[in-house]
């Protein structure tokens, strides 16, 4: 932990430990905690630099996301009190705190789940060449950052290093099952639509996001995350200009900043600078306010 940031933990008695890119993921019998730090990825890469209060804003959001849907699909939540994780948990209660989520262990489905609302990022560029996002057609004319007729449901494979690759329906079915990817796509669909439309009150636009899905007790169950700036774009509608990239309340800033200075894309990467850490900070704490309707010290 460096001034109020948490890179990464190493937490005795919690379990067996591995890493994402952005979660530090502890493994204890049939339950899961899992702790977002405030490390950030960009272009797949972890960057050097993590994004004070990142972490608390991902699992805070999730938290939110989770009961706002819970009666469209079951998730894996189980709780985000400290105090209701046990006494292992407690003894590293302070750091735990407002970051942490102990939830069930899942069969993870081994497809990225994304739902788009709007033409941004690689679904754009498909669309300029061949009229398509993932294989779906699309009507003609549509420009960037358009809102498309429906919300569409578009897989990814899951990579383990790289880039995750867009796939057909079709291609998903092949991997999971196509009984199973039709009820993930109707559920995540739904979600996508619920949130859509809350955020549309409170002046965020969700332009897309990814989702994952698994099974607990053989029963098809929302996991990981859920609609933070780490797997969505969020947009704010008073500036809402298609035809163009949109400014927003997510990782993107740090994308364009790296764009800007060329870089390969390849490890390492470079540093940020601190008004890019800052002003990102900033992006992911006002897109909790204005969705969760308060701070994040409340």
């Amino acid at each position: 932990m460096e001034s109020g940031v948490v890179l990464e933990t190493n937490l005795e008695g919690l379990g067996d430990l591995r890493r994402g890119k952005v979660r530090d993921i502890y493994e204890l019998g049939d339950r899961l905690f899992i702790v977002a730090t405030d490390r950030i990825s960009a272009f797949d890469v972890v960057l050097p630099d993590g994004i004070p209060m990142k972490g608390k804003v991902l699992t805070k959001l999730s938290e939110f996301w989770f009961d706002l849907t819970a009666d469209l699909t079951p998730n894996h939540l189980i709780t985000t009190q400290v105090s209701e994780m046990g006494n292992v948990a407690a003894k590293h209660s302070e750091l735990l705190d407002s970051r942490t989520m102990m939830t069930k262990k899942a069969e993870v489905i081994a497809v990225e789940c994304v739902v788009r609302g709007y033409l941004a990022g690689s679904g754009w560029r498909e669309y300029e060449e061949k009229g398509t996002v993932c294989g779906v057609p699309l009507p003609r004319g549509l420009r960037e950052a358009e809102e498309v007729p429906e919300p569409i449901f578009t897989p990814a494979t899951k990579a383990q290093e790289g880039h995750d690759v867009n796939i057909s329906f079709d291609e998903a079915a092949a991997i999971a099952g196509r009984d199973v990817m039709g009820e993930v796509r109707k559920r995540a669909i739904n979600v996508y639509e619920r949130a859509r439309e809350y955020a549309r009150e409170r002046g965020i636009i969700i332009c897309d996001t990814k989702m994952e899905w698994g099974f607990v007790n053989g029963e098809l169950t929302l996991v990981d995350e859920l609609l933070t700036p780490d797997s969505s774009r969020f947009w704010p509608m008073d500036e809402y200009d298609p035809g163009k990239a949109q400014p927003s309340f997510d990782k993107q800033f740090v994308r364009d900043y790296l764009e800007s200075i060329s870089w390969d894309k390849e490890p390492p990467a470079p540093r940020l600078p601190e008004e890019v850490v800052r002003k990102t900070s900033e992006k992911y704490a006002e897109a909790y306010r204005r969705l969760a309707g308060k701070d994040l010290s409340a």
